[in-house]
Parts: C-alpha cells; structure tokens; sequence
C-alpha cells in the first residue's frame, strides 16, 4: 500500500480513465510491420503478373514475332512513317514554321533567306565551278598548277561577297527588326551558308525570285 505524501491528492476518477485511454491508444496504434512499396512496385502490381521468360530460343522468336505484331500491320506501319516523313520534308521545304528546323525558324531568318534568294550571289557558282576544276585537274595532271591558283581566286571572291552580303543583311535587319536579338556573325553566317548552296537545293526552297524587291 502506497501512502500518500504531504502535499499530493488522490487522483480522481477521471485523470485514471485519461490515462488508460492514453495506454489504450498506444497500444492499437502500431507500425505496418512493412516498408512502403516503392512506385514502380505498386504499378508492376497493378499491371498484373509478368510473364515468364522463354526457355529456349524458339520461345524467344515466337515472343519477339507476336510483339511485332503481323508482317501486313509491319508493312503498314512502315508505309505511315514513310508518309508522316515525307509530310514533314515537304511542309519543311514550303517554308511551313512549324516543321522548320531551329536555325530557320522565326521572321527574322525568314527575311534573310528571302534578302539571299532575290540576289544573284556568285557564292551559288562556287560548289559547281569547283567541282569542274577537281574534275579538270584528275583528268588532266599537267593543268595542277593553273587549277590550284583558280580555286584561290574561287575562295579569294567568295570570301569578299560573303563579307559584303553579310553587311547588306545586318543593315536590312537592324532596320526592319530593331529588336533582333541575333548576333551579326550568325546573320551572316547564315546568309554566307545559304547563298554559298546551289539555288535549286536550298531548303526552305525560295519565297522569291532572284531580282524581286525584298
């Protein structure tokens, strides 16, 4: 028997029902027993059971050809891309913004590729010329010297018209797009790029025609 001491009550009714609640409480609230199942478990459960792996390797190729599905649905499955791709290049060559590549996309590159293909560039005469002189000098070995020294002239006046058509298109654009962010060597270089491909394979194909005001 415990006697109480000076100073301390009796503990009442209700302080004795509190404290076995309390007890109560921490004895049903207890742990899962278990971890959390990760994500990925949860959702590999939900899918339901994965399927064996194949014993022999006939098993292996019967698994792989059912996943392809039949040689017709192959076929045509084959036959849509296809045509999704050839969809893509053409809207790409009509100029189409939305299947541009990024360096050609926005109004800003769009104006100077029109600037290059309103021009007669001697740039679009390099790639061919040059070709014709490799080609000369092959067939015949004693013409080196005089077609190493036209291929320097070539490079000497496509550096010169790159310079001044990289001028022209700065100027148009600072004045037509005041809030260009583009740095002046990339206008440039891209406006070099483009004039330096033969008229008829450039893509985007040309809005003008060479000699229409831009």
């Amino acid at each position: 028997m415990k006697f109480l001491r000076r100073g301390e009550s009796t503990p009442t009714s209700d302080s004795v029902v509190d404290t076995e609640t309390a007890v109560a409480d921490k004895t049903v609230t207890l742990g899962k027993g278990r971890p959390t199942p990760k994500r990925r478990e949860a959702e590999g459960r939900k899918r339901g059971p994965v399927a064996p792996a194949p014993k022999t390797a006939k098993e292996a190729r019967a698994r792989r050809k059912s996943l392809r599905g039949s040689k017709a649905d192959r076929k045509a499955d084959s036959a849509q891309r296809r045509a999704d791709a050839q969809t893509r290049r053409a809207r790409m060559l009509a100029g189409d913004e939305q299947y541009l590549l990024p360096r050609d996309k926005g109004p800003v590159k769009g104006y100077v590729r029109d600037i290059v293909d309103a021009r007669r560039n001697l740039l679009g005469l390099f790639m061919p010329l040059a070709l014709v002189l490799i080609v000369s000098m092959i067939l015949t070995p004693a013409l080196q010297a005089i077609v190493t020294l036209a291929m320097l002239v070539m490079m000497l006046f496509m550096i010169i018209e790159g310079v001044v058509l990289g001028r022209i298109v700065n100027k148009r654009v600072r004045e037509r797009f005041p809030d260009a962010t583009d740095s002046s060597f990339s206008l440039g270089w891209y406006a070099f790029v483009r004039a330096s491909q033969v008229r008829r394979m450039r893509a985007p194909k040309p809005r003008v025609s060479a000699g229409d005001a831009v």
